[in-house]
């Protein structure tokens, strides 16, 4: 007898569980009480990095990790401490925990605290692409390569440089408030934000939001924060999806073990929740290589805001994003000059106005000749 509801488990790692919901021709995936086992490692080492160890006194005992920290570095905000905690370099015995984690007596906490960014940001002459502007707002259509905020290594070239370069009043907007942060996306080492609500990977290219004063940037991110924004993009990925649209409920945190990368983590390991849906474009099948490889274009929905989010979960699901070899293979099946992943299509409403303002960005030409290649085979 045929059911149209099935519900079942699937193993992903020998430490890790996922349930795959099936309703008709939809798919929902979502991590239920899910630990996997992550093996905590040394930190990967920063140039001029401190490393502080304190002890927890009887009177602090049951006091929160980060207001603890924060009590101990008098020069530190609290956002710079809550990022840290997240990047798995802060530890009580050993062990990464959450920001809210309560401490004991004697605990030993230990600090790998990152070199401050002192260097002066200046503004650049750079050209960029805006699609859409008004007195509140800018929308740039980011080129793949570029750094969107200042860090060591990359001074210079960003897109904080840019804009400017653009406009030089975007240095004062939405740098104050820092402890208005909402997600870890809108960290930046520098705490220069010259008005960027939100925030692209480096390879990833496309639409990306700036508010052009202070009134401007807090209502864009109370619309960020109460998911009014909608960010649509596109992501040529590995195989085809079981079907035609889905969605994914999985938590991200920081890797403990890798903590460039962002991982699939339960709840109590720290991760915080992150949906993405997705629904198949087009599939192909290339032949580019002896053996016929199976290829899907997808429109995918970013319904919270963690980083690598997107490129986490395709691959969490099995169909890491092509070109990506961070979270999908070293060696890939086609030619592809970076990681298929492109901003679409962002719906903001204007700050002042109320109006409902949708642009769109087409595919640039290096991800539109990697399909033209696979329509040819087809």
């Amino acid at each position: 007898m045929r059911r149209s509801f099935l519900s079942y488990e699937l193993r992903v790692t020998g430490h890790s569980k996922r349930r795959i919901t099936r309703h008709s021709s939809r798919f929902t995936f979502h991590v239920s009480r899910f630990t996997p086992h992550v093996p905590l490692s040394t930190p990967v080492p920063i140039p001029n990095e401190q490393h502080l160890i304190f002890s927890v006194a009887p009177e602090q005992r049951g006091e929160r990790l980060d207001r603890y920290l924060a009590g101990q570095l008098d020069d530190a905000s609290r956002v710079e401490i809550q990022r840290w905690i997240k990047e798995a370099r802060a530890t009580v015995n050993g062990r990464a925990v959450k920001a809210s984690h309560k401490l004991a007596a004697g605990d030993a906490v230990a600090l790998a605290r990152p070199p401050r960014l002192e260097a002066q940001i200046e503004a650049e002459q750079i050209a960029l692409t805006v699609v859409y502007q008004d007195d509140d707002v800018l929308v740039i259509d980011k080129p793949a390569g570029m750094v969107v905020h200042p860090a060591p290594g990359h001074l210079s070239g960003t897109l904080v440089n840019a804009l400017l370069g653009l406009d030089p009043s975007l240095a004062q907007v939405g740098g104050p408030d820092k402890d208005a942060i909402f997600s870890e996306e809108m960290a930046s080492l520098s705490g220069l934000r010259a008005g960027i609500v939100h925030r692209l990977d480096r390879e990833t290219s496309g639409l990306l939001l700036v508010a052009r004063n202070d009134a401007a940037f807090a209502r864009l991110q109370r619309q960020f924060k109460t998911r009014r924004v909608e960010k649509t993009y596109l992501a040529l990925v590995e195989g085809v999806p079981d079907a035609p649209e889905g969605r994914i409920e999985a938590p991200i945190a920081r890797d403990p073990a890798y903590r460039q990368r962002m991982a699939v983590l339960s709840e109590k390991r720290g991760g915080r929740k992150a949906v993405t849906a997705f629904r198949v474009m087009e599939r192909y099948l290339s032949g580019m290589s002896q053996q016929r490889h199976e290829f899907s274009l997808l429109e995918v929905d970013l319904l919270t805001g963690r980083t690598h989010q997107i490129r986490v979960h395709l691959a969490f699901i099995k169909h890491p994003v092509v070109g990506d070899r961070i979270y999908g293979r070293r060696k890939q099946r086609i030619p592809c000059p970076r990681q298929f992943l492109h901003a679409h299509r962002l719906a903001f409403t204007q700050p002042t106005t109320g109006q409902r303002i949708e642009v769109e960005s087409p595919l640039p030409d290096d991800l539109q000749g990697v399909l033209d290649q696979l329509r040819r085979e087809a």
